[in-house]
């Protein structure tokens, strides 16, 4: 009857433990799914604005002031990735095409940001900021929740997130371009000279003194 008792002990235990993984590996599978889902939908909206941009001789530029480039999905894939990443680990194959998916979305953005803003004369306030996952930026976080608080405080702030060590021709092209050395966290704030190191919430105000002139948002984290 105790060899009986055992077997039905460790029956029950090994299907809990079985359920409760199967159920966690389908919550993260849906979580990769809704990312691709959701990339798939910035690219399109990247790509129609660059139609539209390729179209239009007179670019309506007060249709592009009131629909920004940068839509509100690829503000908050961000930490819906960063979710992904925790999960399933920074050296997952899914994940690591995720980022670097996402990595050019943002530099896409990023550029056709540049064009309209030239032939439209806007002046946008972006940080393309880089950081490292792999336990040689102990900094990095602090920097990353600094830099979402500010994104939070201005809604217009264009803030690119890269990870440094992506394995990207694109990202690897970007970071050439921008002289940015192997010190992270680093910064490149509407395209001045990087800066690196951790930032306070103080010093990277008085870094970025256009801020003054974007509108905060009244839900910003207080």
């Amino acid at each position: 009857m105790s060899w009986k008792k055992y077997i039905l002990t460790f029956a029950i235990t090994a299907t809990i433990f079985g359920t409760a993984f199967y159920v966690a590996s389908q919550i993260d599978a849906q979580r990769v799914a809704d990312i691709r889902t959701t990339e798939d939908n910035i690219s399109i909206d990247i790509l129609s604005t660059e139609t539209q941009f390729e179209l239009l001789g007179n670019l309506d530029c007060q249709e592009i002031s009131d629909n920004p480039v940068l839509s509100e999905e690829l503000n908050s894939l961000a930490g819906r990735l960063s979710v992904a990443e925790s999960n399933l680990g920074d050296n997952n194959t899914e994940v690591i095409a995720l980022k670097k998916q996402y990595s050019l979305l943002e530099i896409k953005d990023y550029l056709l940001m540049k064009q309209i803003s030239t032939k439209c004369h806007l002046k946008p306030v972006y940080i393309l900021y880089f950081y490292s996952n792999a336990g040689d930026c102990p900094d990095c976080s602090r920097a990353g929740e600094v830099l979402t608080y500010l994104r939070q405080q201005y809604p217009d702030l264009r803030v690119y997130s890269f990870d440094y060590n992506l394995d990207l021709s694109a990202l690897k092209t970007l970071t050439s371009l921008s002289a940015i050395k192997d010190e992270l966290p680093a910064f490149i704030i509407n395209g001045r000279q990087p800066v690196y190191g951790f930032k306070t919430l103080d010093e990277m105000q008085t870094l970025i003194p256009e801020l003054k002139t974007l509108a905060t948002s009244t839900s910003a984290v207080k």
